[in-house]
């Protein structure tokens, strides 16, 4: 039995793909934003977050975790981009900054509370997490992960829900220490899309593109990952009849999925092709847009430790 044989079905729950699998060393690299005003946005994220700008140019700016080398967030301007409508658009529900602990949580709940900045807040049984929008109405989660070995299933699935957050517990879990930016280690764990259809959703994504099934039992929502993460993305339907974003709004221009191997990339592409969908060749990588037009770019990210999987 190959490795990929071996993964689908030693996992203890999850559905894999009929045909090609992301591996396990999956992850996301930056997300790409069109926003109307890039020093408002810069304003924003540096009291929020304190990112360090890595480079800022002609309308375009990168913002950086902390110790690290690899951009989070990339802000592009387009002035005077109308903001995300109240009904929503397709694409971009929000984007979900992963923290390294429940302490990094902590410490950025108490800052929230500092700086009063509004904030929804939500425990997923598997993770908690804070919900914030940006000034261009696009969503941004800053969440951390409970430990793997606390995740319980049900069958098949694992057990996900939208729960109240004991916020008092994560601000003390902080304990002494306070927020003084985004900490190392941090990246962008997951994104969550609206899409138009669940089922073309799943054709796209699972059976095109190799994420396993995770949770598909969720009112009007499907969450996928590779290797046994809770989700790199979750779909939903929350809101149907809503059309894509248009090119003179707030929206998200592109996310993306780094892969171990120039192989596993082609195998990407290959997968997608055979699916009826057009790829585009670039550089080091790939990019497809979905039944919706969101665009993802699929790259070649290097060898990987297996302990950062699906952080």
């Amino acid at each position: 039995m190959d490795d990929q044989g071996a993964s689908r079905r030693t996992r203890p729950y999850g559905v894999s793909p009929n045909g090609h699998q992301l591996p396990p060393e999956t992850r996301l690299g930056p997300v790409r934003l069109q926003v109307a005003d890039l020093q408002r946005s810069l304003d924003y994220y540096g009291r929020l977050l304190g990112p360090e700008v890595l480079e800022e140019d002609g309308g375009h700016a990168k913002l950086l975790a902390g110790g690290g080398t690899e951009p989070l967030v990339e802000l592009h301007e387009r002035p005077g981009a109308a903001p995300v409508p109240r009904g929503g658009r397709l694409g971009l529900f929000h984007f979900a900054i992963l923290l390294p602990g429940r302490r990094h949580l902590g410490w950025f709940a108490e800052h929230l509370t500092r700086i009063d900045e509004p904030f929804a807040a939500s425990d997923h049984r598997v993770s908690e997490a804070l919900y914030l929008w940006d000034p261009d109405g696009l969503g941004v989660e800053v969440y951390a992960d409970r430990p793997r070995s606390s995740w319980k299933r049900q069958g098949r699935q694992l057990i996900m829900a939208t729960d109240p957050l004991d916020l008092g517990a994560v601000i003390r879990a902080g304990g002494e220490g306070s927020w003084a930016g985004v900490p190392e280690g941090t990246r962008i764990g997951h994104l969550h899309l609206h899409v138009g259809d669940l089922e073309r959703a799943e054709r796209f994504y699972h059976q095109g593109l190799g994420l396993d099934k995770v949770v598909w039992s969720y009112p009007g929502a499907l969450f996928l990952s590779a290797g046994g993460y809770h989700h790199h993305l979750a779909v939903n339907t929350w809101a149907r009849g809503a059309p894509p974003p248009e090119e003179n709004e707030a929206r998200l221009l592109e996310w993306e999925l780094r892969l171990p191997s120039p192989g596993a990339v082609e195998a990407v592409r290959v997968s997608l092709e055979e699916a009826g969908h057009s790829v585009e060749r670039e550089g080091d990588g790939v990019r497809v847009a979905d039944p919706w037009g969101t665009y993802l770019r699929v790259r070649c990210d290097g060898p990987v430790d297996p302990e950062s999987r699906g952080r």
